[in-house]
């Protein structure tokens, strides 16, 4: 089935919402002294949960960086341009998969609880978990600036460092960084170009 010529601007969302979540977010890089609540973190995760991953597996865990003393470590796995403004970041999160998800698979998918014997091999379920907690990393920053937040994620760190140090003890394995708060001043880098449509859009 083709699609029809005249549906291919159509967006359900008005232009504040679509500015608000896609054409005018940024990544952040600096933030003002404003907090961030719990209740602020918890509706964000409420909204996010509902994005699909395979077999509803939910891979992903989000590890706040409440204290000083454990902000101050993970600083030093940051690489060096990232340390100053995550030092500054009202709110931290570090975005991990879980690698022991399938203990989870016989609640959350209830009509294909044999799904879990996919997963007996350690090196397949981490795999999976990773793949699909980018899945909903990429949620989790779209709920972040439904929430009026910005988001600053960082790639920019010694994983093995944080899974060894921050993570020691637990079946998570870190994928990324996130800061989180309201924009402060010159937070923006200019915005970069974007691929056009016809570059990535093709039919078969």
């Amino acid at each position: 089935m083709s699609i029809p010529a005249e549906s291919a601007n159509s967006i359900v969302l008005d232009d504040a919402t679509a500015d608000l979540l896609f054409r005018e977010a940024r990544t952040a890089n600096t933030f003002t002294d404003e907090g961030v609540s719990k209740a602020q973190v918890e509706a964000i995760y409420d909204l996010i949960k509902w994005g699909p991953t395979a077999f509803n597996a939910q891979t992903l865990r989000v590890v706040i960086v409440e204290s000083p003393e454990a902000k101050a470590r993970l600083i030093e796995h940051l690489g060096d341009a990232n340390k100053a403004k995550t030092a500054a970041a009202p709110l931290v999160a570090i975005l991990a998969a879980d690698t022991d998800f399938h203990e989870n698979i016989e609640r959350v998918l209830p009509n294909f609880p044999q799904a879990k014997n996919f997963f007996l091999e350690y090196e397949t379920r981490e795999a999976f978990a990773k793949a699909q907690a980018w899945l909903q990393a990429g949620y989790f920053i779209i709920g972040v600036r439904a929430a009026g937040l910005a988001a600053g994620p960082m790639t920019g760190f010694n994983a093995a460092g944080v899974d060894a140090d921050l993570l020691a003890g637990t079946t998570l394995k870190s994928i990324a960084v996130i800061n989180i708060g309201h924009p402060g001043a010159d937070a923006w880098f200019g915005r970069n170009p974007r691929l056009s449509h016809d570059e990535v859009v093709t039919s078969l």
